[in-house]
């Protein structure tokens, strides 16, 4: 759900985009999702554990109001459900980090390439 919430506005966005910028969004796609797990390898590697990110729910008990007919207010207990995110440390294998990270860079300079010709080629289908 909360992703979902939080997609909301890009999509939004999205919609709003001329034909060649979203074009270039799908042509990029890939990489922009190559160079987020780097950072975040990155990350791992010079904390020398990695991030998970955990939610919780916790039950409230409070007080509500309501509204009777006549539009005099009355007070009830009742609770209230919150969730909460958290990141909690996980050990990670820092050489198998670092041979993810190697791996990741591998494929991000074959996606750099590509995304340079699929942008050329959105370029030339969508000039503007």
């Amino acid at each position: 759900m909360r992703a979902s919430l939080l997609l909301l506005p890009l999509i939004v966005l999205a919609a709003c985009a001329t034909p060649r910028e979203q074009c270039v969004g799908q042509a990029t796609r890939e990489l922009r999702v190559i160079n987020s797990l780097i950072t975040e390898t990155q990350g791992n590697l010079s904390r020398g554990y990695a991030l998970v990110v955990q939610q919780d729910v916790r039950v409230l008990r409070t007080m509500c109001e309501g509204t009777n007919e006549d539009g005099s207010t009355f007070h009830f207990p009742c609770e209230e459900t919150e969730t909460f995110t958290r990141n909690v440390p996980v050990a990670i294998d820092l050489n198998a980090e670092q041979a993810k990270l190697r791996s990741l860079q591998e494929r991000q300079a074959q996606e750099q390439r590509r995304a340079q010709t699929a942008t050329q080629q959105c370029i030339a289908i969508h000039p503007e």
